[in-house]
């Protein structure tokens, strides 16, 4: 019996590997360098996710995070260094490795001019679903996202969490296993904070990979089985959590693994004085 054009039984991947051949990583890194002018962005980073994990890349502004995501993405070619997703070589493959993922940038410039849900529909017959399919997978995630009521409204009047959730709603249409998301909370509601991180989370149980960057140690804290610390290019210590915490929070981890930047008797010993 045929199944209606509509219906979404399953979730097929988009074509590509449907399990890593790298040893249980989907994503692995090896010698990634970047040099803008005379400074080292990043400087030779190793690192490898686990396939069904859902790992935090943590760092203080300017320590390489999106970057490195840029990178790993197809976004940037880097100087040096090599990338695979699921086994497929970023830089030697571009279509295929950008196939098996969906990104979420800092900034996503979005369609204003479009709907939330004409938005999602776009997003999915770029990446080749079918448009009964399209309909049905974009009419679930709004639902999920909690966007649903906002279907109609255009994005140019989307909040920057609801502009969040929708690009969040595009880079997960096509199923993709490993998702990449930088700075995804920022800017974000509570509210809709909570309903991305249930997701994500949601999505990472069905045995995807989620990779995201942050500086909010709490959010890292709450939601990742691992993390890796990035600082000055360089990733310092990665691992799972309770690794990389070694007893402390995350947060006293990451002040004492990075270093305050100078202490309050070097500068500042002007403020909060009443004399000139």
């Amino acid at each position: 019996m045929s199944t209606p054009e509509g219906a979404d039984t399953e979730l097929p991947r988009y074509p590509g590997p449907a399990a890593p051949r790298t040893g249980g990583a989907a994503v692995v890194v090896r010698g990634l360098w970047k040099k803008f002018g005379a400074k080292e962005a990043v400087s030779g980073i190793d690192l490898d996710v686990a396939a069904g994990s859902l790992a935090g890349l943590v760092g203080p502004n300017g320590a390489g995070k999106t970057t490195s995501l840029s990178m790993m993405t197809g976004l940037l070619r880097p100087d040096s260094g090599q990338i695979l997703i699921n086994g497929i070589d970023v830089w030697e493959d571009p279509p295929a490795a950008k196939a098996a993922i969906g990104v979420v940038p800092a900034e996503a410039r979005l369609f204003d001019r479009l709907s939330g849900e004409e938005l999602l529909e776009y997003a999915g017959r770029l990446r080749g679903l079918p448009a009964g399919q399209t309909r049905s997978r974009a009419a679930q995630l709004l639902d999920v996202l909690d966007l649903a009521g906002d279907a109609k409204r255009l994005v140019a009047d989307y909040s920057t969490g609801m502009r969040k959730k929708a690009a969040l709603g595009c880079a997960l249409i096509h199923n993709p296993p490993v998702l990449f998301l930088d700075e995804p909370l920022e800017g974000v509601d509570p509210v809709s904070g909570d309903v991305i991180r249930r997701l994500l989370t949601r999505f990472v149980e069905s045995g995807s990979t989620v990779l995201f960057s942050s500086h909010v140690m709490e959010l890292v804290e709450q939601v990742c089985d691992h993390v890796s610390i990035i600082d000055k290019g360089k990733i310092v210590v990665t691992g799972t959590i309770d690794e990389v915490r070694g007893g402390k929070t995350l947060q006293r981890a990451f002040i004492d693994l990075v270093g305050p930047r100078a202490t309050d008797e070097e500068v500042l010993s002007w403020l909060g004085s009443s004399s000139s």
